[in-house]
């Protein structure tokens, strides 16, 4: 009668990896969860700035040997001046529009 007993009862191991089992599924959905997102996030952000980087700098070598070959053939310096009014313009366009900081503030 003893075994029967045993059977229908849940066994101390059983419970305690049971208890176990839930704590360590509680600290991985409210702790690592969260931590291993936001990892996730930061190197998917360094991954996307670096091949925004490779791609600008790609781009303009591209534009600046279009403009030397094509456009500019013979005088260089007009395809170096032409790109360099192009930045100048964008960066007064957007000097124009910053927020000034108070020092007072």
């Amino acid at each position: 009668m003893n075994d029967q007993n045993e059977q229908h009862e849940p066994d101390f191991v059983d419970k305690a990896f049971s208890q176990m089992d839930h704590v360590l599924d509680v600290v991985h959905d409210r702790v690592l969860r969260p931590i291993f997102i936001a990892g996730r996030a930061v190197a998917f952000g360094f991954i996307i700035v670096l091949m925004s980087i490779v791609l600008i700098v790609a781009l303009l070598i591209a534009l600046i040997r279009l403009f030397d070959v094509y456009v500019f053939s013979s005088h260089q310096w007009l395809t170096y001046v032409s790109i360099g009014a192009v930045f100048i313009i964008a960066g007064l366009f957007i000097w124009r529009y910053r927020r000034t900081q108070n020092a007072g503030e």
